[in-house]
């Protein structure tokens, strides 16, 4: 067992999986935490309204990501493109994250078992 908070996810422009060893306090065994959805607006009336609605909706999709990692001393972040790039930017721009340990990893779609898995793995647990 990993003796600190650690959580790591998968994640994609949809929803991200959330994996993690902690409650708010106690370390325990690994588990999915959190299945996230991100919003998807749909018809807008113009390019510019398009890119602001998705603006917002990428916002709040990634402060429901935070608020599931809260107290944790490292992350593992992995998925298809650039979303785990975008997500530890994010991260390291708020300064409760902004010493927050974040590897990055590349994986294709995962269900939730696979996602346990492979943070498992990555922190050898």
């Amino acid at each position: 067992m990993v003796n600190k908070k650690v959580a790591g996810l998968w994640i994609d422009g949809r929803k991200a999986i959330v994996v993690s060893n902690h409650d708010a306090q106690d370390i325990s065994d690994f588990k999915v935490i959190d299945t996230i959805k991100s919003d998807v607006q749909i018809g807008n009336s113009s390019e510019n309204a398009a890119n602001n609605a998705e603006k917002t909706n990428r916002g709040k999709f990634y402060k429901e990501i935070e608020k599931v990692i809260t107290n944790s001393t490292e992350l593992y972040i992995t998925g298809p493109g650039n979303f785990q790039e975008e997500l530890r930017n994010h991260l390291l721009d708020t300064p409760q994250y902004k010493n927050l340990s974040i590897k990055l990893g590349t994986d294709s779609q995962l269900s939730e078992d696979q996602v346990l898995e492979e943070v498992k793995s990555h922190y050898n647990a």
